[in-house]
């Protein structure tokens, strides 16, 4: 059925509504408008008005209709619940958002249009983006809020932080759980982003209990897909599945808590270790035998290491582990690490508390591998810093 024939039969179409559900209250939070069933024939509202295939003004007409009559049967649920609803951009741009949001204010009262949300990906914006985001910020000042569709690989970071959404949606189906956490570099690059700007993140199509574990434990806030709920036509209570929500978060609870144990005992005996080894070697900067003495204590966990003052600046060489023997590599002396994030911090920490620390997990820039840097002092002024072998942190299970 093409869009003319949709169009002419919109009377007896049905609004499928996707429900919403909340990490911290275990019930339905809101629902997001995905598209309609007609004639028994299911059809995603992104199929058709992201469709450039069909005059602009047939999708203009389609997406209100459906932005309508969704509001419409939601008024009372409004109160509650919050509403997401599909907005294309480029079509939104046809008449600067005007006859999108005289929708909006016609079928909806001011005060409950924060529980709009405006569904856009940033990715398929055309044209000039500057343009878009001054209908958007106006639209936002009644309330109304942006979540932004399918964040990932294509998402531009700077366009989020013009649109500054509420919720980034995240497909998992994008993702590869093999590499979910610190593994996946845009994966992580999107959690701090949400962090830093204040957005909640929701995964969307979901299917199994693994990837609504993942989405639990990877920081997800909100969650949809059939392994929560399919599509309805009409709205159902809010606490469907806050028992059944709750008892699988409730082991999610417990098998975090379990591997976070096992993980805290391993740093814990990994830092003791080491600690141990460079107290009984006392390795100088100024010493490159004590180094080397240190270097066959640490074979078995560590790749490089170094020693820097207070200031940042390298005073030893580096001792690097390559093609099977400990290295000295002269020309890292003098060199300045005050530029890396929480360098100086780390210092005054360790000085303060006379105790060493790990990094959180980071590729090295040299061998692109992931490493844990272990840091602790060696005299008043100077601090050992030591990068963990990926094998070791992966055996170990604190890769993250």
């Amino acid at each position: 059925m093409n869009v003319l024939d949709v169009l002419e039969k919109l009377d007896t179409l049905e609004i499928l509504y996707e429900p919403i559900y909340s990490a911290d209250e275990h019930v339905l939070v809101g629902y997001e408008v995905i598209g309609f069933i007609l004639e028994g024939n299911l059809y995603k509202a992104k199929d058709l008005i992201y469709d450039d295939t069909i005059p602009a003004e047939l999708r203009i007409e389609l997406q209100h209709y459906i932005v309508e009559e969704s509001i419409k049967a939601s008024k009372e649920q409004l109160k509650d619940l919050s509403l997401y609803l599909p907005c294309n951009p480029n079509l939104l741009m046809s008449d600067f958002g005007e006859a999108y949001f005289n929708l909006l204010k016609k079928n909806i009262e001011v005060s409950l249009l924060p529980q709009i949300y405006l569904v856009i990906p940033e990715h398929k914006v055309k044209g000039d983006f500057e343009q878009l985001l001054h209908p958007i910020r106006y639209i936002k000042t009644y309330g109304v809020k942006v979540a932004l569709d399918n964040i990932g690989s294509k998402s531009n970071l700077d366009k989020i932080l013009m649109l500054e959404p509420t919720v980034l949606k995240i497909n998992v189906n994008q993702l590869n759980y093999n590499k979910w956490g610190a593994q996946n570099h845009v994966f992580t690059t999107i959690q701090s982003l949400a962090l830093k700007i204040g957005a909640t993140l929701m995964f969307d199509n979901i299917q199994t209990d693994y990837q609504l574990h993942h989405a639990w434990k990877n920081g997800a806030r909100y969650f949809k897909g059939e392994n929560l709920q399919k599509p309805v036509t009409e709205f159902i209570s809010r606490f469907t599945l806050k028992e059944k929500f709750r008892s699988e978060c409730q082991h999610f609870i417990s098998t975090e808590k379990k591997l976070l144990e096992s993980k805290y005992v391993e740093i814990k005996n990994l830092q003791k270790t080491i600690s141990t080894i460079v107290e009984e070697v006392k390795p100088s900067s100024k010493n490159v035998e004590s180094l080397l003495q240190l270097s066959k204590r640490l074979e078995a966990y560590a790749f490089r290491f170094y020693i820097c003052n207070e200031e940042g600046f390298q005073t030893s060489p580096n001792i690097f582990f390559k093609d099977g023997a400990w290295n000295v590599q002269n020309n890292a002396i003098g060199k300045n690490w005050s530029w890396r994030p929480y360098f100086l911090f780390n210092i005054i920490k360790m000085r303060n508390d006379e105790k060493g620390q790990f990094s959180s997990v980071y590729s090295d820039i040299e061998t692109g591998e992931l490493t844990r840097t272990y840091s602790m002092p060696v005299n008043n002024k100077e601090f050992v810093f030591i990068d963990i072998m990926y094998d070791y942190l992966f055996e170990h299970n604190i890769v993250n």
